[in-house]
């Protein structure tokens, strides 16, 4: 009797997949490149289909995207009504200007706060910028509670100015700050964004700093994918040039990161390539 009793134990535990609380939250930051008329067979009508089907293809719980436009981002929320939408305007904290917006999934997710805040010396006057930047910079944040679990994470999406060397050394400095005041929970955190800047970079060093750490670094399988994320819309991706990331709070466990080089019909779905990993995220102390 006991020995039935320890074999259908074994069936029911054998028949069971991994609970919630053990599931990956898949994340990426994308560039999609901003609706630029110039850009001929590029041009984002040719593309628009292919960056949204990034999602499926991914199974995507959170996005951070950036060079959105307003036009376009009504467009993806109507290709995709799964997912919720926080950000805003760069230019009048409305729908003027580029959005860096965090997309994330309805029924995965609740929002409980959101702020845009301005990289500049006054981060919270409206379309603001300092030091050497070429336009006004931001950073969209996400308070986010997974409904399932109540895990909670802070979520950062971001675009370095792509001129101003010392706007992007203060940035990442600005940002490491101001998570560290507005985490007042202590949730684990992610930043993620085009930082136009490479690996051990000043910019990159002040995240580090900030107690961040590069995904890709910290992936537990092998990174998948070239190792660069600038490809200009040409024939290939630019050696060297990874300039796109996603950081994570120590906690946070890295179970895969890719860049996501594919092309379609010969032509890249934006001028640079989506970043992806597949995160394990811890419950809040």
């Amino acid at each position: 009797m006991i020995r039935r009793l320890l074999l259908l134990l074994g069936l029911l535990l054998m028949n069971c997949g991994p609970t919630a609380a053990d599931e990956a939250v898949n994340l990426m930051t994308f560039n999609i490149r901003y609706d630029n008329p110039g850009d001929g067979l590029d041009n984002w009508r040719f593309r628009s289909s292919h960056v949204a089907g990034m999602f499926a293809d991914h199974s995507l719980s959170i996005a951070g995207l950036q060079e959105v436009l307003h036009h376009q981002l009504v467009e993806l929320k109507r290709s995709l009504p799964a997912y919720a939408v926080v950000g805003v305007g760069r230019n009048d904290g409305k729908q003027a200007g580029e959005y860096a917006p965090i997309l994330f999934r309805r029924d995965q997710f609740e929002l409980g706060r959101q702020q845009t805040i301005w990289l500049s010396e006054s981060p919270a006057k409206v379309g603001s910028k300092s030091w050497d930047s070429s336009l006004p910079r931001i950073a969209t944040l996400a308070w986010l509670t997974e409904k399932q679990t109540g895990k909670r994470l802070l979520v950062v999406n971001t675009h370095f100015d792509h001129r101003g060397v010392v706007a992007r050394r203060e940035s990442a400095a600005l940002i490491g700050r101001h998570v560290k005041a507005a985490n007042t929970d202590k949730r684990p955190v992610i930043v993620m964004g085009d930082l136009n800047c490479l690996p051990k970079s000043d910019p990159y060093k002040a995240l580090q700093q900030a107690g961040l750490d590069d995904a890709m670094l910290h992936t537990k399988q092998a990174h998948k994918g070239p190792q660069s994320t600038w490809n200009g819309f040409g024939k290939a991706v630019h050696k060297g040039r990874r300039i796109d990331f996603i950081f994570v709070s120590p906690k946070i466990h890295v179970h895969s990161h890719e860049i996501d080089a594919r092309m379609f019909k010969g032509r890249f779905p934006s001028d640079h390539c989506p970043v992806i990993a597949s995160l394990m995220i811890p419950k809040s102390d």
